[in-house]
């Protein structure tokens, strides 16, 4: 995604009611960290799981989440995803940078790359790939999504290699 819809798409969550911003970074969405890092809205975590740890502490005080991490931390939680978010019906956004969507991708990216389709669809959670043109309308989605206490991930696909 371009830097401005990240900008912009950052701005809209905070505009409808989503205060904290919890992950590790991912270069494929620096744009959309650093406009939190600006409004001192994002929460910097060491580990994945620590960001849903977190995440979920302020959910259950009412207040809902983004989660941002990149698809191999992804990888890395779904055991927090299924014995936590899932088995307590707990709604977070996760927004997951898409690593190895690139046939020619950093080899360590490229496995995960090529399964991640598949391994949101067994955990069963639900996502939509946003791009520049969609990103407004998969927002909302999400939002909805998550005020009906279920989460859900927007997937940003990493068109660049670094």
């Amino acid at each position: 995604m371009k830097e401005t819809s990240q900008r912009r798409m950052f701005d809209y969550l905070l505009r409808n009611r989503i205060n904290n911003f919890v992950g590790v970074p991912d270069s494929t969405m620096k744009h959309f960290i650093d406009q939190g890092l600006k409004k001192k809205k994002i929460l910097i975590a060491t580990r994945e799981e620590e960001a849903i740890g977190i995440s979920v502490g302020m959910c259950l005080s009412n207040s809902l989440s983004v989660v941002f991490m990149q698809n191999a931390g992804f990888v890395n939680s779904i055991s927090t995803i299924t014995s936590l978010l899932q088995l307590y019906e707990i709604p977070l956004i996760f927004v997951i940078g898409w690593r190895g969507y690139l046939k020619k991708d950093a080899p360590e990216h490229e496995k995960i790359g090529k399964i991640q389709p598949t391994i949101l669809k067994m955990l069963d959670l639900p996502s939509k790939i946003i791009t520049d043109k969609n990103w407004e309308k998969n927002c909302r989605w999400a939002l909805k999504t998550a005020k009906q206490k279920e989460s859900c991930a927007l997937i940003i696909r990493r068109i660049f290699n670094d």
